[in-house]
C-alpha cells in the first residue's frame, strides 16, 4: 500500500496535511498527518468524508452544455474538444466586440491552493493575456485584513501554537470547535498550565460553551468593546508605557480616543453589563501574556475593518505584541513571501484593466457598462449559494446574452445557470501547493490517484483552452511542477530551505522563523516601523487616522441576524453530502425566548425569515444560546435542497468600511411562523 501526501485545499485556517492510503490505483483510506504540528492526526468532521465525496454519485465527471433555461440544471454531455471550441469562439468574439474587460473569471474559495485555487488565481496567466478583468476576493476577509494593515502594517500576526504559551486568551468572534479546529489543542496545552479562556459572541457557540467565560455583545460592536477594555486599563495605570514609547506611533491621540470610551458607554452600545466589561478588562490589566483569536466573521459589518484595527491595538496598549504567547492572531496568510507575482504575471496585461468586486456579483452583471460583463468563468466558486443578495445574483445568472463558463465537482445552484460546465479535478487527483492562514506551514499536495472520467486540473483546462486559442505565450504552457518552483523558488529569507523536493518528501515545512515567532520583533512592517495608533496612510484614503468605532449600518428593523460557519459544511462545500445533510437537518434559526413569545413563534416550528431583499424558510429554535435581539443561523445549505432560497437572499451588496468587505452579520430581518 502507497501513502501519499496531501493537504486539504478548503477554506479553513487549518491547512491540513494528510496522508492517503492508496492500492491498486484507488485511494483507500484518508488520515490527517500525524507528523503535522498543527494537524496532529486528526481531520475534522467534515474532510474526514472527503474520500467519499470524491466517489459521490452526483460528481460531474465529463463536459456539459446548457439544453434547457438558464437555472433549470439542464444539460447534455458533450466532448472536451466540442467543449473548449465553443468556449475558445465565444471568448474570441466577446473579445473582440467587447474588449477583453467583458470577461469576468470569478474566483471563490472552494480551494485556496496556489496552483489550482484561489491563492495563486488558477488561470489568471490566460486571462491576462486576453486583458480580462481582474476579480477582487472581496468575500472573506478583507476588511480586517485592511484595518490591520492601518495598525500593524500586515494582517499576519502571531503564530496560533504559541497560544499554548497564553495565560489569558480571548476567543473573539471566533469559533474554532466548528472552524478551524486544530487551534484548540493549544488552548488546552496553555489551560493545562493555568490559563482563563474568555468566549465573546453574541451566540453561545460550541466553543463558547467551553470556555471559562463568555461575553455576548450586540453584533458589530466589537471595537466598541476593545476601546472599553482599553479605557478602563489605561485608567488602571496598567498599561505598558515602556512599550508605548518605543514600539507605537500616536498614542497622546489615541488615548484621548480611548477616553471617549468609558464603560458606562460602552455598556450602553454593547449591550453587555458595565461591570462584567471592567472585570474583564481587569483580568487582561494584570495576565501576561494575554492573545486574542480574532477571525473573518467579527468584520463582516459596516465597520468590520475598524474592528480589527481597533483590537490589534490592545496588544499594543498592554505590550503583549512583545511577548510570547501574547498579540492577536487574526491570520498568518502575510507571513508567507511566497512569489505570487511570479505566478500570476499580471504584466501579462495588454493594458491596465478594471478591477471587479466578488461581493457585488449582482451589480457587476446587471449594471456594470463600459463594457457590460459578457462572460463569466466561475472557478471553485457558487455564488448562488455564497454570494450577498441571493436574488440579485440569480437575476444576473439568468442573462441570455451572458455566456457563462462554470468548472464544478457537483452540481451546484450556480451550474444551473452554466452553459459550459466542466468537469474539474479534486484535491486528491492534481498537484498543489497550500499555505495555512491559521499557521505557518507550506504543505504539499501530491496526486494520489488518477482523475475519474474526463476531469481535469484547472491548470490543465486553462492549458487546454490557450492551445486552442493560438495563444503563443510560454508561460501559459507551465507545468504544475514548473508553476510551484516559480512560487517557492524565491530569495526570502523564510523560504531558505524550503524547496519543491524538500516539500516533496516531507510533506510540509515550517517558514523560516524563529520559534516561539515574534512577528514584530524588528519593528512593524509600517512606514514609520511602530504600531500605529494614528495613521497618516488612512488619512489618505478619508479615513479616520485614528482606530474608533464604526456602528452596523443595516437600515432595517427587526433581529440582527447571523449567519456563521456550519458545522457540517465548508461554505457550500459538502452541502450536498447525504450524510453531513442528514447530521445538519434543515435550515434552522435560533431564537431568544423574549423574541420568540413576541412574535408568537414555538420551538420547532417554520418560520420565514425575510427583509426588503429576499425571504428563505426555517425551522426555529427557541434559546438563550442567542442574546435578546439577535437570531442566528449557519450557511452552507443549498437553495435547490431548500426551498429554494438560503439565508444569503437576506443580505446586502452593500460593502463594509475598508476593501468594499461582506457585510453578512449586518443583516436586519423580520421572522414570522408560517
Amino acid at each position: 500500500m502507497n501513502k501519499v501526501w496531501g493537504a486539504c485545499p478548503l477554506d479553513c485556517p487549518d491547512a491540513c496535511s494528510w496522508v492517503v492510503s492508496v492500492e491498486d490505483g484507488e485511494a483507500v483510506g484518508m488520515r490527517g498527518n500525524p507528523a503535522h504540528p498543527v494537524t496532529r492526526g486528526a481531520l475534522c468532521v467534515k474532510v474526514n468524508r472527503y474520500l467519499e465525496q470524491t466517489r459521490a454519485e452526483d460528481r460531474i465527471l465529463h463536459p456539459l452544455r446548457r439544453v434547457g433555461r438558464k437555472g433549470e440544471g439542464r444539460f447534455e454531455r458533450i466532448s472536451w474538444d466540442e467543449a473548449l471550441d465553443e468556449i475558445a469562439s465565444r471568448l474570441g468574439e466577446i473579445r473582440e466586440t467587447y474588449g477583453g474587460q467583458a470577461i469576468w473569471p470569478f474566483h471563490g474559495t472552494g480551494s485556496l491552493g496556489y496552483i489550482q485555487g484561489l491563492e495563486g488565481f488558477a488561470g489568471r496567466r490566460f486571462f491576462n493575456v486576453l486583458g480580462a478583468s481582474i476579480h477582487d476576493p472581496t468575500i472573506c476577509s478583507i476588511a480586517g485584513s485592511r484595518g490591520l494593515k492601518y495598525t500593524l502594517g500586515t494582517a499576519g500576526g502571531m503564530d496560533p501554537e504559541d497560544f499554548a504559551r497564553s495565560k489569558l486568551i480571548l476567543l473573539w468572534g471566533t469559533n474554532p470547535l466548528t472552524s478551524g479546529h486544530h487551534v484548540w489543542k493549544f488552548i488546552q496545552d496553555a489551560r493545562r498550565d493555568g490559563a482563563y479562556v474568555v468566549a465573546i459572541d453574541p451566540v453561545r457557540t460550541r466553543s463558547a460553551a467551553q470556555a471559562d467565560e463568555h461575553l455576548a455583545p450586540l453584533p458589530g460592536t466589537d471595537a466598541a468593546l476593545a476601546l472599553g477594555l482599553m479605557h478602563v486599563i489605561v485608567r488602571m495605570g496598567a498599561h505598558d508605557q515602556e512599550f508605548i514609547d518605543r514600539h507605537t506611533l500616536g498614542w497622546e491621540e489615541f488615548r484621548a480616543r480611548i477616553e471617549e470610551f468609558p464603560p458606562d458607554r460602552v455598556a450602553e452600545i454593547t449591550g453587555l453589563p458595565e461591570e462584567r466589561i471592567v472585570a474583564l478588562a481587569e483580568r487582561i490589566a494584570r495576565t501576561r501574556p494575554t492573545a486574542i483569536r480574532a477571525t473573518q466573521g467579527m468584520q463582516r459589518h459596516a465597520g468590520g475593518g475598524m474592528a480589527l484595527r481597533t483590537l490589534a491595538c490592545l496588544p499594543g496598549v498592554t505590550g503583549d505584541w512583545a511577548l510570547p504567547g501574547g498579540g492577536l492572531c487574526y491570520s498568518t496568510s502575510g507571513h508567507f513571501k511566497l512569489n505570487l507575482p511570479g505566478l500570476v504575471r499580471i504584466d501579462l496585461l495588454p493594458h491596465p484593466v478594471r478591477t471587479l468586486s466578488m461581493t457585488r456579483l449582482g451589480e457587476g452583471l446587471l449594471d456594470v457598462d463600459g463594457p457590460p460583463v459578457k462572460a463569466l468563468f466561475v472557478i471553485a466558486a457558487n455564488p448562488v449559494g455564497s454570494n450577498p443578495h441571493q436574488t440579485k445574483v440569480r437575476r444576473g445568472l439568468a442573462r441570455e446574452d451572458l455566456f457563462t463558463v462554470v468548472l464544478e465537482h457537483f452540481p451546484t445552484d450556480t451550474t444551473d445557470y452554466a452553459d459550459i460546465v466542466l468537469p474539474a479535478t479534486m484535491q486528491t487527483e492534481h498537484l498543489d501547493v497550500i499555505a495555512g492562514y491559521g499557521h505557518l506551514y507550506l504543505v504539499w499536495n501530491e496526486p494520489a490517484v488518477a482523475p475519474p472520467g474526463e476531469c481535469l486540473s484547472t491548470s490543465e483546462t486553462f492549458r487546454r483552452l490557450a492551445r486552442r486559442m493560438d495563444l503563443t505565450e510560454p508561460s501559459l504552457y507551465d507545468s504544475d511542477e514548473d508553476l510551484a518552483r516559480q512560487l517557492i523558488d524565491f530569495p526570502h529569507p523564510s523560504l531558505a530551505g524550503i524547496t519543491v523536493e524538500t516539500l516533496r518528501k516531507q510533506g510540509f515545512a515550517r517558514l523560516n522563523v524563529a520559534r516561539p515567532f515574534l512577528p514584530f520583533a524588528d519593528g512593524f512592517p509600517t512606514t514609520s516601523g511602530r504600531l500605529e495608533f494614528y495613521s497618516t496612510r488612512a488619512t489618505r484614503v478619508g479615513l479616520d487616522p485614528l482606530p474608533g468605532y464604526t456602528p452596523p449600518a443595516d437600515p432595517g428593523d427587526g433581529l440582527v441576524l447571523i449567519s456563521a460557519a456550519s458545522h457540517h459544511f465548508l461554505n457550500t462545500t459538502f452541502g450536498n453530502n447525504p450524510e453531513l445533510r442528514r447530521r445538519s437537518g434543515a435550515p434552522t434559526v435560533t431564537v431568544h425566548p423574549d423574541d420568540a413569545a413576541a412574535r408568537g413563534i414555538t420551538d420547532g416550528a417554520r418560520i420565514r425569515v425575510s427583509n426588503a431583499r429576499g425571504s428563505f424558510e426555517a425551522v426555529a429554535q427557541v434559546s438563550d444560546r442567542v442574546r435578546p435581539g439577535v437570531a442566528a443561523t449557519s450557511k452552507g445549505h443549498w437553495a435547490k435542497f431548500n426551498g429554494g432560497a438560503t439565508v444569503n437572499a437576506t443580505i446586502d451588496e452593500r460593502d463594509s468600511d475598508m476593501g468594499g468587505g461582506a457585510v453578512f452579520h449586518d443583516n436586519r430581518v423580520e421572522i414570522h411562523a408560517i
